[in-house]
């Protein structure tokens, strides 16, 4: 198998892959976990840190309960069972970004249990191509506070700690090891992604740390017991996710084919290598000592408030998915594409509420619209192009006054200098008009036109009769070049086939 290509769940050399996922959510609160010290990204270090975050004596933690409210939508999302009581413990381990030297999380009883998450996954390549619905267990989802972080760069030579992030609130979601290549891993990882940031509890900004995901891999002959686990830490790209398990597995099949035994360890990828490598060996629960932390009472969620959050939360991305292709007729595909935001499922939903067709309307908004953002490197946020205009310039090529390729002249336009959504239409009118792009329609003049084209190439008009479909459309184009583009190729198609069979 060669490097970059995903692994498919068949079985690769004889052996079986394993992935479960632990992913650390970090919660979208204006405030830390247990302190008021502020959250946002990016100021000076240590600028963010209370005497709570660095661990002065004395000082004593407060539950945030917006943490715990992004706790709950969560669970609700997946399906999970909400506890109504659970209980934060302390996890001992001695890092110099750790002052307490306890993490305060939670073990026993976690206050998200049970779930699931389902996703479409693309398998085999070519012909054998296809999309297979996947589902992956979730065990738990637990809050917790975030550890600080340790710089080495611009030290002269030393190392320093940054506590800003100490504190910082994290939900830490754990799958069942239900996962059977880099594809699914991928495709899972990019679902919950959307799901967190759909129902508005995470940011999703990876690269700065606030959806960060470890994967625990191991492989084994179909039908034997689980292989022994090495978990990945800290992968912040889903690119760099499918290149850590695809190098991992590789590196374990032929541990194991050389006679070796795989060692359970934590591992870091480089993605400068495209290789992982031992950070420490594993710990398991037993090294962590964990204990209530008795400065913490038991987290006890009413009933009532489960229910309120249960309003609050947004339709999700899967049931708007089948809205999605029983209201509008849409394939599977588009309204799943449709739906990896709620701004671009938002976008939509505003073209076709002004006027355009839905298939019209996706087709535009997953090709041309997106071709655009990507260019321009914008989310649909930023979309310079009110919904309105994009439904008035489908409107227009519906009725046949600009072809296609015109179309897409007056999105360029109207992107370069955006309109406003109520004079959307009145713009796209004013621009087809100014720029001579109406599409001429003037049957009698086409007919003459291809029948002038029709006695000037009796080779390609003998090809045509002959069942050659290319030298029919080198007629259509000289026809297109006569009009510069104006004329409307289907019209022409016809008229030339009308011709020739005549």
């Amino acid at each position: 198998m060669k490097d970059g290509v995903a692994m498919d769940a068949a079985l690769i050399d004889g052996y079986e892959v394993v992935i479960g996922f632990e992913t650390h959510v970090q919660l979208r609160t204006r405030s830390k976990i247990f302190s008021r010290a502020a959250t946002a990204f990016g100021a000076e270090p240590n600028t963010q840190a209370c005497a709570l975050d660095v661990a002065l004596p004395g000082t004593l933690p407060v539950m945030n309960r917006a943490a715990v409210a992004c706790a709950i939508r969560f669970g609700l999302a997946v399906g999970a069972r909400i506890a109504p009581r659970s209980v934060f413990a302390r996890k001992n381990y001695f890092y110099p970004d750790l002052p307490k030297g306890y993490q305060i999380s939670q073990y026993e009883i976690p206050v998200v249990q049970g779930g699931e998450i389902g996703f479409w996954v693309e398998t085999g390549k070519g012909a054998q191509a296809r999309r297979v619905w996947r589902t992956v267990r979730l065990v738990r989802a637990h809050l917790e506070e975030d550890a600080g972080k340790s710089l080495h760069e611009d030290f002269h030579g030393m190392s320093g700690i940054d506590l800003n992030r100490a504190g910082t609130p994290l939900l830490e979601i754990v799958t069942e090891p239900d996962i059977r290549s880099s594809a699914e891993a991928v495709a899972y990882a990019r679902e919950l992604h959307k799901l967190v940031t759909w129902i508005g509890i995470c940011d999703g900004n990876m690269q700065e740390g606030s959806f960060r995901c470890d994967a625990n891999v191991s492989v084994r002959k179909p039908g034997q017991p689980l292989g022994t686990r090495r978990e990945i830490k800290n992968l912040n790209s889903f690119r760099f996710l499918q290149q850590a398990i695809d190098y991992e597995v590789r590196w374990q099949i032929e541990q194991l084919q050389d006679g070796r035994a795989i060692e359970q360890a934590t591992v870091l990828f480089d993605p400068d290598s495209g290789e992982t490598r031992p950070m420490r060996s594993k710990e398991d629960a037993a090294d962590y000592r964990y204990f209530p932390d008795p400065d913490l009472p038991p987290l006890v969620i009413a009933p009532g408030w489960v229910e309120e959050e249960r309003a609050a939360l947004p339709e999700l991305p899967r049931a708007m998915a089948q809205r999605f292709v029983a209201d509008y007729g849409l394939p599977e595909y588009d309204a799943a594409t449709l739906t990896q935001s709620r701004a671009m499922a938002a976008y939509f939903e505003e073209v076709v509420r002004a006027g355009a067709a839905p298939k019209a309307a996706s087709n535009w908004v997953m090709v041309e619209l997106a071709r655009r953002l990507n260019a321009a490197e914008i989310g649909i946020e930023a979309c310079p192009l009110p919904p309105q205009a994009l439904a008035a310039v489908i409107a227009r090529v519906a009725d046949g006054t600009i072809s296609q390729a015109a179309a897409r002249q007056v999105l360029d336009a109207l992107w370069a200098e955006p309109v406003a959504a109520d004079a959307a239409a009145s713009a796209v009118d004013a621009l087809i008009e100014a720029r001579g792009l109406k599409q001429l329609n003037d049957t009698a003049a086409l007919e003459a036109l291809v029948r002038q084209v029709v006695e000037a190439n009796p080779k390609n008009v003998a090809e045509v009769r002959a069942g050659k479909d290319k030298a029919l459309n080198a007629l259509v184009g000289q026809v297109m070049k006569a009009t510069q583009g104006k004329a409307n190729p289907q019209q022409v198609a016809e008229l030339m086939r009308r011709a020739i069979g005549g």
